[in-house]
């Protein structure tokens, strides 16, 4: 199957409650949490108009959560970012993959999450037909990858065949990793983040990232002294059996994928 077409799969929501832009009084966010695709998820048209909207504002701050998506897609939103007329910032909340990192570099600046994460691949496509349009699209492929080389090697400093070899990997940067390749300026100071994303159609995903999460054990705040009972009891008393721990969040979000998937099939 077509990594496209089965990121889109993985990741269906048959009902979408995605508030794309939210304004203040000086610097208003957009919010990209979801694939690049114009029927799947956030569409250039979508973007474009949320521009269009505070294109008098001086800073606009792009959140971004994506496991990547259409490459075509993604150079019209990034073309839009470029002709916004303000200073535009880049957040890596959770997840830049594929053409999200595009959509990052395109900002004046970009930073990153603690436990945010940065990929890179090589692009791929669906052919159909003989021989020659085999060929065809192979070409067609190298014609895109061509041209996201030169704008990683642009951004970052490196050269294109060092660039090369991290497509050809799919290399999946940390946040710090993101930092010393180039890619990212700094980290933001927020709280560590976790990946909500079904990773399944790329290769070598992190397992850190991949796997669901477990729950987070529960924090037990001591007591003060002024709070300590006169005299502890001489026997404890019995411990009760902890409750089932929820879900963790992506495992709940895997459910809501399949559910979908399969409702829609």
């Amino acid at each position: 199957m077509n990594k496209i077409l089965q990121l889109c799969m993985d990741n269906a929501k048959r009902e979408r409650q995605i508030i794309n832009l939210v304004r203040n009084e000086a610097e208003p966010t957009i919010y990209i949490y979801d694939i690049i695709d114009p029927y799947w998820g956030v569409s250039a048209n979508s973007v474009i108009a949320d521009l269009n909207q505070v294109a008098d504002a001086p800073v606009l701050h792009i959140r971004i959560n994506s496991p990547g998506g259409s490459v075509f897609e993604a150079r019209a939103i990034i073309e839009a970012i470029k002709r916004f007329a303000g200073k535009t910032i880049a957040h890596i909340d959770s997840l830049a993959a594929s053409a999200a990192t595009s959509i990052a570099l395109a900002c004046n600046e970009v930073e990153i999450s603690d436990g945010g994460f940065f990929m890179i691949h090589n692009a791929s496509g669906m052919a159909w037909g003989d021989k020659a349009d085999m060929r065809k699209t192979a070409d067609l492929l190298e014609k895109v990858e061509g041209s996201i080389i030169a704008e990683y090697a642009a951004e970052t400093g490196q050269t294109a065949e060092q660039i090369v070899a991290w497509m050809e990997a799919e290399t999946w940067f940390d946040a710090s990793e993101a930092i010393a390749a180039g890619f990212v300026d700094r980290m933001q100071s927020t709280a560590k983040v976790g990946n909500t994303w079904n990773l399944a159609a790329f290769a070598k995903a992190p397992v850190a990232i991949h796997a669901p999460e477990a729950a987070p054990a529960a924090v037990i705040t001591p007591q003060s002294d002024a709070d300590e009972p006169a005299t502890a009891p001489a026997v404890a008393e019995p411990v009760a059996e902890p409750a089932p721990a929820e879900p963790a969040p992506c495992m709940k979000q895997a459910n809501i994928n399949l559910l979908a998937l399969l409702q829609a099939t």
